[in-house]
């Protein structure tokens, strides 16, 4: 009997059919491409909703930070949700919640709905985890990197594509209309998904402990919401120590929680593991140095001469262009290093490609092009880092383990993504001068030592990358990839 794309997937250690995992890989890049398109998509509209709303610059921020925090606090349970109940289930579940979240944001009247559609969308951001968990699952070992590659390849594909087609959509259509092409795409992906993707292992069907991941989720949201709003409500004010504090709590709570359940989220032995240890730490450490970057870099390319290019948005998304087709030739390449060398080369050759982009930050920005070339070598570091921990992640814990695994370590880079705007907002605010403009407002421009000073530590945060990959234990597998 011919078999339909939506057969359980034969699984042996991990292992699918060639046709299986062709079809994962297609399904997962799909998707990739779809995630960064729409988050990427929106940012130009952000001014314009501004406008549109009438609110002010802290609330509108909430529109990119809702997302991030609800994303970040839901990536560790819809992980172990994926590792007892199916990943394809889950995924399709988090799906949904993504696809509600975009058309309910297009119909939004006011900037809480707006902010509360987000949110939900924020939920669907558990498929990250969830899509490098199907390529663990699907691929032997020794191709995991090398798909998992591809797929980090393609996330930088859709953010570029969609800050160039959100610029005109925004400009020619108007917001909405940037929701409302991410709703059809998401449904759209959704049937194809659904019928496409294989099925791959039922999971374990182990009992899930909502209890003790309710404190990690409400914990991190805490803390993400002191590192959100702390720029804008004061570090020091009663209300941010508030939340920091009951935050911080309510994590802790959760790592004792966890040490006494005898079917915790994920043992908390797994997380010793030397590997699993050095991808977390460096998890956190790239997302500062790369949200950092990303912060830097478009403020520097909008703001006027002679403290920064002067580019209009559309220009300034362009200056990104470029580093996408950059990464998409070293994504796969760095998964076959990641396969044939290990991880711990890999990484350490990441960072010192990251530390090199930083480095032209510094003494060679005066141009687009420079900015361009720059861009291009530090997101091509930043994916020579983010594979190997990703593959580490995949291969050092049971299998049974891995997308909760995978879970909680984009929770932490994400954690580290909401650091390093921090930083860079600190540290233009302090050096910055004041000018008067010909109708008489008062301006503030950061100083080039606001973005020296990014950019130095941004090399720091890559330099402490190069001490964990040191760290970390090596392994090749005998059988390599095929091409």
């Amino acid at each position: 009997m011919q078999s339909n794309p939506g057969d359980t997937m034969p699984v042996a250690g991990g292992q699918g059919t060639a046709n299986h995992q062709l079809r994962a890989l297609l399904s997962m890049v799909g998707v990739a491409l779809l995630l960064n398109y729409v988050e990427t998509m929106i940012i130009p509209g952000i001014p314009v909703i501004q406008s549109d709303f009438s609110t002010t610059e802290g609330l509108v921020s909430w529109i990119t930070s809702g997302f991030l925090i609800v994303g970040s606090a839901v990536s560790p349970l819809f992980g172990r949700l994926g590792d007892s109940y199916g990943k394809k289930r889950m995924f399709l579940v988090a799906l949904i919640f993504y696809t509600a979240g975009v058309g309910a944001a297009g119909f939004s009247n006011s900037i809480y709905l707006l902010i509360a559609a987000r949110a939900v969308q924020g939920i669907g951001f558990a498929i990250v985890p969830l899509a490098l968990a199907i390529i663990a699952e699907t691929f032997p070992k020794e191709r995991i990197a090398t798909a998992q590659g591809v797929v980090s390849a393609t996330f930088a594909i859709g953010a570029a594509m969609g800050l160039i087609i959100g610029s005109y959509v925004v400009q020619y259509l108007g917001w909405q209309w940037a929701f409302h092409t991410a709703f059809i795409l998401s449904l759209a992906f959704f049937g194809i998904i659904a019928w496409f993707l294989p099925r791959g292992s039922p999971g374990t069907g182990a009992r899930v402990d909502y209890e003790t991941i309710a404190f990690l989720t409400v914990g991190i949201s805490l803390i993400l919401l002191y590192l959100t709003e702390g720029p804008y409500e004061g570090w020091y004010s009663g209300y941010e120590l508030l939340a920091l504090a009951a935050g911080v709590a309510m994590t802790a709570g959760f790592f004792i929680a966890e040490s006494r359940r005898t079917n915790p989220l994920i043992q908390l032995s797994l997380l010793r593991v030397r590997n699993v240890l050095v991808a977390n730490g460096v998890a956190i450490l790239s997302g500062i140095g790369m949200f950092m970057l990303f912060f830097a870099v478009v403020y520097y390319t909008e703001l006027p001469p002679p403290y920064g290019l002067g580019l209009d948005v559309l220009a300034a998304g362009l200056t990104m262009a470029p580093a996408t087709v950059v990464m998409l030739v070293a994504g796969p390449g760095l998964g076959r290093l990641t396969a044939k060398a290990g991880p711990k080369p890999t990484m350490f050759l990441g960072g010192l490609v990251a530390i090199a982009g930083f480095g032209l930050f510094i003494f060679n920005r005066a141009t687009t092009t420079d900015v361009v070339i720059a861009v291009a070598v530090s997101l091509a570091g930043a994916v020579g880092v983010i594979i190997p921990i990703v593959n580490m992640i995949s291969v050092s814990l049971p299998r049974e383990n891995v997308a909760t695994g995978l879970g909680l370590n984009t929770m932490l880079r994400n954690i580290g993504g909401a650091v390093g705007p921090v930083v860079a907002t600190t540290l233009m605010s302090s050096y910055s001068v004041t000018k008067v403009l010909p109708n008489g407002v008062s301006v503030s421009f950061p100083t080039s030592v606001a973005f020296d000073y990014i950019f130095y530590l941004g090399i720091a945060s890559m330099a402490l990358v190069l001490v964990f990959s040191v760290a970390a234990k090596n392994y090749v597998f005998k059988k390599q990839a095929s091409a």
